[in-house]
C-alpha cells in the first residue's frame, strides 16, 4: 500500500464514517422509508451510469436470484434497520454497533457452516458484546425503551452483513461490480412494493432531501466503485482494513456537525468492539504498519 492507496483508504473510511451523519439529518424528515429508497435509487443510477461507461454487463438472466438474495441481506435490510434506528440513536452509535459485523459474521459462520472456533475468537466475541453492554448501559439507553429497540435493529443490520458475507463465501461466483450493481438494483426492487405504504412526508426540505442523495451518490454509489478499486490494486485483507476505521470517523463527524457528545460510554464502547473484532479477524496493526513501510524500504 503507497501513500495514494492509504489516502483512498481513509478518504473510503471517512466517506463510510460520514453516512450516519447523513441519515441523521434527512430522517426526521423524510422518514426511514423514503430515506432508503431515495438512498437506493440514487446509489443504483450511478452505478448503472458508470457501467454503461465500463461496459459492466450484469447478465441478469443468469444471477438474478443471487442478486435478490444478497439485496435483502447486505442492502435493503440493513440499509431500513440503520435508517430507522437513525431517529433515534446518534451517529457516533450507530458507526460503533455497525462495526459488529464481523463478529456477528464469525459466529454466523460457525453456527451456519461449522467453521472452528479458537479461543481468540472467543475472547474477541466477548470483548465486543461487552463494547455493545456499555454502549447500551452506561450511555442510558438501557432504561429508554425506543433507544433499546434502535440498539436491537442496529444489531439485526449487523447480523444482516454476517449472513450476506457466509452467504456470499459460497454462492455463485459474480464479478464484485456487478455484485454491487445488481444488489442494488435488487434492493431497489424489493422497497417499492411497500412505499405506497410508507407515510409521505408533508415537506421536502431541501437540506434532508440533498443529505438523502448524498448518502446514494457518495456514500453509497462512489464509496462501493473506490472499495471494489482498493480491493483490485491492494487485494481484499488491506481494504478490509477500512471498517476499523470507520467507528472512528463516525464518531468524529456526529462530534463536528451534530454537536455529538463524546463521553466515556463512547470511547470504552468503541474501543471494546474493535478489539473483539481485531481479535475476531485475526487483524494486528502491525500488518498494515509492514504493509505501509515496504515501499519505503524497497
Amino acid at each position: 500500500m503507497n501513500a495514494a492507496q492509504l489516502v483512498q483508504l481513509v478518504a473510503l473510511a471517512a466517506i463510510w464514517g460520514s453516512s450516519f451523519m447523513f441519515m441523521r439529518i434527512a430522517v426526521p424528515q423524510l422518514g426511514p422509508s423514503w430515506l432508503l429508497e431515495i438512498r437506493l435509487v440514487a446509489a443504483s443510477l450511478i452505478l448503472l451510469l458508470i457501467s454503461r461507461a465500463l461496459r459492466r454487463p450484469l447478465n441478469v438472466r443468469k444471477h438474478w436470484r443471487h442478486y435478490l438474495t444478497l439485496g435483502a441481506l447486505n442492502t435493503t435490510l440493513p440499509f431500513w434497520a440503520f435508517a430507522y434506528a437513525a431517529q433515534t440513536l446518534p451517529a457516533s452509535m450507530l458507526a460503533i454497533l455497525n462495526s459488529t459485523a464481523p463478529l456477528w459474521g464469525f459466529l454466523i459462520g460457525f453456527l451456519w457452516r461449522g467453521k472452528p472456533i479458537t479461543l481468540r475468537a472467543v475472547a474477541g466475541l466477548v470483548l465486543g458484546m461487552a463494547g455493545v453492554a456499555s454502549l447500551v448501559g452506561l450511555g442510558g439507553l438501557a432504561v429508554q425503551p425506543d433507544a433499546l429497540w434502535a440498539v436491537v435493529l442496529t444489531a439485526s443490520a449487523a447480523i444482516c452483513y454476517g449472513i450476506a458475507s457466509s452467504y456470499a463465501e459460497y454462492a455463485e461466483k459474480v464479478e464484485t461490480y456487478a455484485n454491487a450493481h445488481g444488489s442494488l438494483w435488487a434492493a431497489t426492487l424489493l422497497v417499492l412494493p411497500f412505499m405506497p405504504f410508507a407515510p409521505v412526508p408533508e415537506v421536502w426540505p431541501p437540506g434532508a432531501v440533498a443529505a438523502a442523495l448524498v448518502l446514494g451518490v457518495l456514500c453509497t454509489g462512489v464509496a462501493y466503485l473506490l472499495y471494489f478499486h482498493l480491493i483490485a490494486t491492494v487485494g481484499a485483507p488491506s481494504a478490509l482494513t477500512v471498517g476499523y476505521l470507520i467507528p472512528l470517523w463516525g464518531v468524529l463527524w456526529g462530534w463536528l456537525f451534530l454537536d455529538e457528545a463524546v463521553g466515556l460510554h463512547t470511547l470504552l464502547g468503541a474501543g471494546l468492539v474493535l478489539s473483539g473484532t481485531m481479535l475476531v479477524t485475526n487483524f494486528r496493526p502491525s500488518t498494515l504498519v509492514r504493509a505501509l513501510r515496504r515501499p519505503r524500504e524497497s
